[in-house]
């Protein structure tokens, strides 16, 4: 049975009519009708609840939009905006936050009110966008290795090394240090070696802890790569 937009309804009634008659199954008239028996008791719950008038197309907008940012909101976020134009999203929603504006949206949010209220210049958001970086496909592939600088304490001076995964971002080590020698370098990666397993490849700089033959020797060949 063809079903054209003016005849909605009337099928509807037909396939109610035919369901009280009781003459042909229901099933039967599901299939008749090119309707699932799922949507064929629904209308017929809503017939027996509601009458003819709940035979007819229900809007399915939602009554209310929870997501939705009330137009207080949105007005004292622009106030802010423009009162602090180099404000972004996160900064003016920490702003609210200390004045104590419960039911704040999130930054995203905030952000696309300010652009819908052109808060904000393309060139310039594209400007401050987060700068992509290229990392591997898998742990271990390759871990990154540095000394951080040093700075000096009550006894001597604390020399942090740091050895980070490229693909999971994880720091397997931050080491405080006494120096910067090859002998102090070689003792963490030994215990780091036992704890992870080893890497495919390991990057640097051309600092002297890494190219010093000493180090060199006692890595496994074709581990260690400086770059």
């Amino acid at each position: 049975m063809a079903w054209g937009e003016e005849t909605v309804m009337s099928n509807k009634v037909k396939f109610i009519s035919r369901v009280l008659e009781k003459e042909v199954a229901f099933s039967k008239l599901c299939n008749e009708f090119n309707i699932s028996r799922e949507c064929g008791y629904k209308w017929l719950k809503r017939y027996r609840e509601e009458g003819a008038k709940g035979l007819e197309e229900k809007s399915r907008k939602p009554h209310a939009c929870p997501h939705k940012t009330s137009s207080i909101f949105e007005q004292k976020i622009l106030e802010i905006r423009d009162k602090h134009p180099a404000w972004g999203a996160r900064k003016i929603r920490a702003y609210l936050m200390r004045r104590n504006v419960i039911g704040l949206p999130n930054p995203s949010t905030i952000t696309r009110i300010l652009h819908r209220h052109q808060r904000i210049e393309e060139e310039k958001s594209i400007k401050h966008k987060a700068f992509i970086r290229f990392e591997h496909e898998n742990p271990n592939q390759l871990w990154q290795m540095d000394f951080k600088g040093h700075f000096g304490m009550q006894f001597g001076r604390c020399h942090p090394l740091t050895l980070l995964d490229d693909h999971s971002r994880y720091a397997l080590d931050v080491r405080a240090c006494a120096n910067e020698q090859a002998l102090t370098v070689k003792e963490a990666l030994i215990n780091i070696f036992r704890e992870y397993g080893l890497p495919e490849r390991m990057t640097m700089d051309n600092g002297a802890p890494w190219s010093s033959m000493e180090l060199h020797g006692a890595l496994v060949k074709g581990v260690v790569i400086p770059i």
